[in-house]
């Protein structure tokens, strides 16, 4: 009798044992994974810095190559690298917070916030459009592409007059209005581009068959700061996420709007299927397994931002290389995701 009831003492320790090791076993096979993949080089050599984290805990945090392939300076996991379209989430999030104080309505047409704008469609496009790329404006001096709503054109002119819209709402400069967000949420090498703080930035490249060339020109100026212009660390992302998707920022009926797709578009690295498009966000809800997030591409950068709901993962890929194939830019990141996809089904 005695024996019985040792066993069946030691039944929910021995339970309890054997799901930690597999929680860790999980682990350590995406870990291994990825070091392998990123020491294979028969499609491409990855440069750049990988960050994995769940339920705001790191789970896989590394530096891989140089910051600057001239110099052979190492890279650090708390380096600085430009995120170029990964930029257009915080500003999507700073007119949502203008939104949440009453200044902005989302649906009222460009040329309340804009009265500067002289054509005639801005009578028609709204904040909402230019949120979520549905604007058709293809150069302020042209007329639309489609009738605004109709369709979706992915650029940058819409971040640009999002910015100016936050300006005419807040009275403070977009850089002023982004830096005070960063600095609430402890993002402390995080900031909107100056041209002062660049030489903290390591240096983007042009990949061609493994052979890097630095970039020395940078396509950041004053106005697209809202569309490409945040610089920052793999590690203040992941902070960023974790105070966004978690109610953190936005309220949750506005963050609830940021997040739902009013659109849908393909992208290489949501897959082969449209996917839905929020503001300043992709969301992905193929196959059950869903997740949001964005790129950002240019200056010799790659970016990749993806965060997992439901097991609350964020998956962070900065890169500082451009690939001169287009279709390999994402590649490391993409497999990646599938790493992690594989190796906990979310």
């Amino acid at each position: 009798m005695k024996q019985i009831f040792r066993i069946t003492y030691l039944i929910p320790f021995l339970v309890l044992f054997i799901n930690c090791n597999s929680f860790g076993q999980k682990i350590n096979d995406y870990s291994t994974k990825i070091d392998s993949l990123i020491k294979t080089t028969n499609v491409r050599q990855f440069n750049g810095v990988i960050l994995i984290s769940q339920n705001g805990n790191l789970k896989y945090s590394k530096a891989y190559g140089f910051s600057n392939f001239d110099t052979k300076r190492v890279l650090n996991i708390n380096d600085l690298f430009e995120i170029m379209s990964n930029s257009k989430q915080i500003t999507a999030v700073l007119i949502l917070k203008e939104v949440e104080k009453g200044n902005i309505d989302l649906q009222s047409p460009i040329k309340k916030y804009l009265p500067n704008l002289t054509q005639t469609w801005a009578d028609s496009v709204t904040v909402h459009q230019l949120l979520n790329h549905t604007h058709g404006i293809e150069a302020i001096d042209k007329p639309l592409l489609f009738k605004s709503g109709t369709d979706f054109k992915y650029g940058n002119l819409s971040n640009i007059l999002l910015g100016q819209i936050i300006e005419f709402s807040s009275k403070r400069t977009y850089s002023e209005m982004a830096n005070e967000l960063f600095k609430n949420l402890r993002m402390k090498n995080t900031f909107a581009y100056s041209k002062d703080k660049m030489q903290k930035v390591v240096s983007g490249h042009i990949n061609k068959e493994n052979s890097f060339k630095v970039v020395n020109s940078t396509q950041i100026k004053e106005e697209n700061i809202p569309a490409d212009g945040i610089i920052t660390t793999a590690k203040d992302l992941s902070i960023w996420n974790n105070n966004l998707h978690k109610g953190k920022i936005l309220k949750s009926k506005t963050y609830q709007l940021m997040t739902t797709s009013t659109v849908f578009a393909q992208h290489d690295v949501f897959g082969k299927e449209k996917v839905g498009y929020g503001y300043g966000i992709r969301i992905c809800e193929n196959d059950k397994k869903k997740y949001i997030g964005h790129t950002g591409l240019g200056d010799g950068f790659a970016s990749m931002n993806l965060y997992f709901p439901k097991k609350d993962i964020s998956i962070i890929v900065l890169e500082n290389q451009m690939n001169e194939k287009f279709e390999l830019s994402y590649y490391f990141g993409i497999e990646i995701k599938k790493i992690i996809l594989n190796t906990d089904p979310l």
